[in-house]
């Protein structure tokens, strides 16, 4: 039997407690510590392992106590891990530091009060943990006091904004060492802010806070930051010139978040599934950090997982709905014409060249459409591929990884923009269809084609969908599809459920070639005649039969009326 996979289980101490399989990656603590860091940014994409990692170096690097001050021992969660082989100059450090510990994620609040307060539970959190330098003389009674202020919130308005640095103070006072501080998901409040509509001042408030945390706190040994997207210093980390950002186009530290092919080797070698080695790969490869080629961990786990109970399970896109995707779907909703155009190529499985510009702000991200592929690369929906310089500016070819992303494009992205289509109302339209007003109906029909994605749309059934799509919300008809109707199937039928109004066949073609769609109409209008498709409606005493004929031709359409009409705005019978 293998291990349990982690499913959900971002805290170490839990994950090796419990014995759940575990990924080694604690060679991320000995690259810190060569690099020597002061402030490092890790941005990675959601769910590839970043609490995981900051739970891993608050248990190595922490000199924990417990609440009659003794500290414990954390040693046994690294028997066997490969920092313990790395050598006694990495493992010297282990149990050495102060650690502080802080998520950002329950940020996530209606307004800016909310979101403060959670901000400041979670600090003051961090101080009753270290409750125990209160014990003793090492901290003078003002100190103490202070303290204690900050551990049950009555520190004042802006008390917290210090709040880190203090504490670091108190630690470093107490064990006689430096603090390390732990930061996760730092850009959760700036987010949510945003689409909230106070980031202007949840911004002034994050930047007053990890500047005194960051910047000008001589009690800091380094600090660890993670987050989806990085931000610009301009931001946030305002004259914070000792910070070293490693984003999915940096070349350190590549291995540490995601899988590599030979961690997902011996996971398939764990769990007896080596013959899934080539479906895993087609669906969870692909993410570029840096130079090296990493998979989908959370993708991988959640296979696993399941392909281990039943090995005969189809892959699935366990990656689709694990976190907000806000800012994506904003920006595909503003989206152009072009946009959706070079959407559409990529899930053919081509690539773009887009400008790469990482020091951006939420503030910024409708200043151009170039944003949008930024954050599509800098949160996982492209990976990166050939980079050239032009004049200051630094290209990057973009193209989406594997074909758990390519379903996200297909089916999630694709809604987003269909919804934007079908926001602009559809009662013109209906009225349109139901008067014969053949030019507004295919004036309507063009302009919906050209605001979605088609990616697909070479074959007939495909209109057929899309127009049964639209039609969905016409009220007081019965729609049919393919229904058996005099001698044979109407494409679509709308059926009145009051006899007074028209019955309405629509018969689609496709063709090939813009000037073969007129002849499709054609073809379309005489196979409603010829195999009688209005003769049932007429025997049932509905007096008025729109006949029409619909050609399509990529993204366009044209629209004619059967016999029995004339080419008028009102219907001749």
């Amino acid at each position: 039997m293998h291990k349990p996979m982690p499913i959900g289980i971002e805290d170490y101490k839990e994950m090796i407690e419990e014995g759940y399989c575990y990924v080694d990656k604690t060679l991320l603590i000995r690259d810190l510590l060569e690099k020597k860091g002061k402030v490092n940014l890790f941005t990675r994409p959601r769910r590839f392992g970043k609490t995981l990692a900051l739970t891993m170096l608050k248990t190595f690097f922490e000199a924990e106590m417990d609440e009659e001050g003794k500290q414990k021992d954390n040693a046994s969660y690294f028997y066997g891990k490969k920092i313990a082989a790395a050598g006694n100059e990495y493992t010297a450090h282990m149990a050495k530091y102060p650690v502080i510990f802080l998520s950002l994620k329950s940020t996530r609040q209606p307004n800016c009060e909310s979101a403060r307060n959670r901000l400041e539970e979670e600090i003051a959190g961090e101080f009753r943990r270290h409750r125990y330098v209160l014990m003793g003389e090492a901290l003078p009674p003002l100190e103490k006091k202070k303290y204690e202020e900050a551990m049950y919130g009555q520190t004042g308005a802006d008390g917290y904004v210090t709040a880190l640095k203090f504490l670091s103070q108190c630690l470093a006072v107490y064990h006689k060492e430096k603090a390390i501080i732990l930061i996760d998901e730092y850009d959760v409040p700036l987010e949510n802010a945003y689409f909230r509509n106070f980031y202007e001042e949840m911004t002034d408030y994050i930047r007053s806070l990890f500047e005194s945390a960051l910047k000008t706190n001589e009690n800091l040994k380094f600090a660890v930051i993670t987050g989806c997207l990085r931000i610009s210093r301009e931001s946030i980390f305002t004259g914070l010139n000792n910070l070293k950002i490693n984003s999915v186009l940096s070349a350190g530290y590549t291995e540490y978040f995601g899988f590599t092919q030979a961690e997902v080797e011996a996971l398939l070698e764990e769990c007896s599934l080596k013959e899934k080695e080539d479906v895993v790969k087609e669906w969870y490869d692909g993410y570029l950090f840096g130079k090296t080629e990493v998979y989908n961990p959370w993708s991988i786990l959640n296979y696993l997982d399941e392909a281990a109970e039943n090995r005969g399970m189809p892959p699935k896109p366990y990656w689709a709905n694990t976190s907000s995707n806000n800012i994506v779907r904003q920006l595909v909703e503003n989206a152009e014409g072009a946009v959706k155009q070079e959407i559409e190529k990529l899930i053919a499985g081509g690539y773009i060249e887009k400008p790469v510009h990482e020091d951006i702000t939420y503030e910024d991200i409708h200043s151009s459409q170039d944003n949008l592929w930024n954050f599509l690369l800098f949160t996982g929906y492209l990976k990166a591929g050939e980079q050239r310089l032009e004049e200051n500016d630094v290209y990057l070819t973009m193209e989406i990884p594997n074909k758990e992303v390519a379903y996200i494009y297909k089916n999630t992205i694709q809604a987003w923009f269909e919804k934007k289509v079908k926001g602009s109302g559809f009662n013109a339209f209906y009225d349109a269809l139901l008067e014969g007003e053949t030019e507004s109906v295919e004036e309507f029909i063009n302009g919906q084609l050209l605001g979605s994605i088609s990616y697909y749309d070479s074959e007939e059934k495909f209109y057929h969908g899309y127009m049964m799509g639209i039609l969905a919300g016409l009220g007081g008809y019965q729609i049919y599809s393919n229904r058996e109707n005099g001698m044979g199937r109407p494409d679509i039928l709308l059926y009145p459920l009051d006899y007074r109004k028209p019955a309405v066949i629509l018969e689609l073609k496709h063709v090939k070639n813009f000037p073969q769609m007129e002849e499709g109409c054609k073809e379309a209008l005489e196979q409603i005649e010829e195999r009688g498709y209005a003769a049932g409606l007429e025997a049932e005493g509905i007096g008025k039969v729109l006949k029409y004929g619909i050609c399509f031709c990529r993204k366009s359409c044209m629209v004619r009326l059967g016999r029995g009409f004339r080419h008028e705005n009102k219907i001749v019978f």
